[in-house]
């Protein structure tokens, strides 16, 4: 039987002990810390001190007597699902709460929600942060990319907590204050739509060599896991290639093939596309990748469209051309570049809309191990925006302008073969086609703003002299 003793008080309480809560409950225990544990469900929690027994850990029933237990000022982590279920807890926890505590959401909140409570909490003396935390399951556990985001003059209060249990890069932990309020949901909403558009580009890579290229699983397998050992070394990289591997369980050959062709999605990629509609800035890549996934689940109608609908025959070399591997690896490399830019470009614009004063080395830095898009990738990212703080797209930062003149011609073949085969690109070609318009002397805006003043009079601006004009279109409108 577990023995229980409360005699110390506790360090910091979780409330919400399912996957995400219990692992990084545990991984605060390793670390020394005394935690208490509440959830809603009892058997959650018994589950958990029978499981995953731990002298540091201490389980509660009652919230009331979780929060009493905890030394001042008093550290609370939510790790709940997001939304309403937050608001109900927060109700809960201020009567029980003094001037001075700390509530911490780590769920997947809206970053607006985050900056209204944070708003409601400050009115009571009571200090809200919004934690971004990214690494699933095994980074929780073991070490996870974390983005906090509250007020800067009581962070001191959790940073030992939060960086002794974050994963490591070059020694460094991968958890840096973000800013105010919602900036650490805000940058965690960012890190997910870039991670959308990381996973479609993959896979328009493995529809590239499987369809196009004429690869197996195997031989793909073999080819990512080579492009794991360069520049596209990242966690993602490495998964891909152990999942083309991977043995199916009740047939012969891989699991994949077995695997329904319909990806799901929680929502923040979409909430990324919101708001970057809202701010005014072009993160196509990661709409383009929220848009396949909704396509990927109108399996009838494509089925149906399939049948009806005659696309160009694919044309695979069945050859395993060596040259057309490196053309999709080149490619790739370009398309992620382009993903990145587009994520850093929607940080700056926020940085500035809500004045939080971001930090994108240290954003880029604390990406470098524990989440999803953990990669090495991320060290040059680091390393431009400490060389220049002030970067205003990611692509004119010189090592990256060069790796972009280097790959661009391949992207551009990638996405050509793709077309000309058939086979949707809608990340790698708008990867090209953002480039091409971030590069491009002419985009056709002049036409379009010829047409908004013919049929609307909304002016338009001269290249040969200042001011605002408007046309006498006569018939024409």
């Amino acid at each position: 039987m577990l023995k229980v003793y409360r005699m110390k008080k506790l360090d910091i309480g979780i409330i919400g002990l399912a996957v995400m809560g219990r692992s990084l409950a545990l991984n605060m225990a390793d670390h020394g810390f005394m935690v208490g544990g509440y959830n809603r469900s009892r058997e959650v929690t018994d589950t958990l001190i029978q499981d995953h027994p731990h002298e540091n850990f201490t389980p509660y029933y009652d919230l009331k007597e979780m929060v009493g237990a905890l030394a001042a000022p008093r550290k609370i982590m939510l790790m709940i699902q997001a939304g309403k279920p937050v608001d109900l807890v927060i109700e809960q926890l201020i009567p029980l709460l003094q001037p001075g505590d700390i509530i911490m959401d780590g769920g997947n909140s809206f970053f607006e929600d985050t900056r209204r409570r944070y708003t409601l909490l400050e009115e009571k003396g009571i200090h809200y942060y919004g934690v971004g935390i990214s690494g699933g399951e095994k980074g929780a556990r073991f070490g996870p990319s974390i983005m906090p985001g509250g007020n800067r003059d009581t962070y001191d209060e959790i940073k030992p907590v939060l960086e002794a249990i974050a994963a490591r890069a070059k020694g460094e932990p991968c958890c840096s204050y973000m800013g105010p309020d919602g900036a650490g949901h805000y940058v965690k909403m960012v890190h997910n739509g870039i991670e959308y558009a990381d996973m479609q580009l993959i896979a328009e890579s493995y529809l590239l060599l499987k369809h196009a290229g004429g690869y197996d699983n195997q031989a793909i397998g073999d080819i990512f896991a080579q492009w794991n050992q360069g520049e596209l070394q990242s966690y993602l990289i490495g998964i891909t290639a152990d999942i083309f591997h991977e043995k199916d369980d009740f047939q012969e050959g891989e699991l994949l093939d077995y695997i329904l062709d319909s990806a799901q999605q929680k929502g923040t990629g979409r909430w990324a596309s919101i708001e970057a509609l809202k701010q005014g800035v072009d993160i196509s890549m990661i709409t383009a990748a929220c848009n396949a996934r909704i396509m990927s689940n109108r399996i009838e109608e494509r089925k149906e469209a399939g049948e009806r609908l005659h696309g160009p025959s694919v044309s695979a070399s069945k050859q395993h051309d060596e040259y057309f591997g490196e053309i999709v690896r080149e490619g790739l490399y370009a398309a992620k570049i382009a993903a990145y830019a587009q994520g850093f470009s929607m940080l700056k614009d926020a940085s500035s809309l809500y004045d939080w004063n971001l930090d994108f080395g240290n954003i880029a830095a604390i990406f470098r191990a524990g989440c999803i898009i953990q990669a090495e990738f991320l060290n040059d990212i680091t390393l431009a925006f400490r060389k220049n703080p002030q970067l205003d797209n990611l692509i004119l930062d010189d090592f990256f302008l060069s790796r972009i003149d280097h790959n661009l011609k391949s992207l551009r073949t990638a996405v050509i073969t793709g077309i000309n085969n058939g086979i949707p690109m809608p990340a790698m070609a708008n990867a090209l086609s953002y480039i091409d318009a971030f590069r491009g002397d002419a985009v056709g805006a002049n036409l379009i703003q010829a047409q908004r003043d013919c049929f609307g009079a909304h002016t338009y601006k001269r290249i040969d002299r200042d001011g605002s004009f408007h046309h006498d279109w006569g018939k024409l409108s």
